[in-house]
C-alpha cells in the first residue's frame, strides 16, 4: 500500500531525518520519501502498518499532518 501525507512544519534535513526515524520504526514500513519543497511524505507499507499509525508517528515527531491520500 502507499499513502501520501501533506505535512506542515518541515524546513530542513533535520526535519526529514526526524520523520524518517519515527516512521521508520513502524513494522511494515518499506519506503519513506520526504519532499521538503512540496511538504509531502510518501510511505509504502504493508500490514501491520496503517495510514493511522504512520500519521500518528508523524504527529509524534512534532509535525502537523494536514491531509493524506492513497
Amino acid at each position: 500500500m502507499k499513502a501520501v501525507f501533506s505535512v506542515e512544519g518541515m524546513r530542513c534535513q533535520k526535519c526529514v531525518d526526524k520523520i524518517e526515524k519515527f516512521v521508520g520504526e513502524i513494522d511494515g514500513v518499506e519506503y519513506i520519501g520526504v519532499d521538503l519543497e512540496h511538504k509531502k511524505v510518501e510511505v509504502e507499507f504493508s500490514t501491520p502498518a496503517s495510514q493511522a499509525t504512520i500519521k500518528e508517528a508523524i504527529l509524534d515527531s512534532g509535525f502537523e499532518v494536514l491531509d493524506s491520500s492513497n
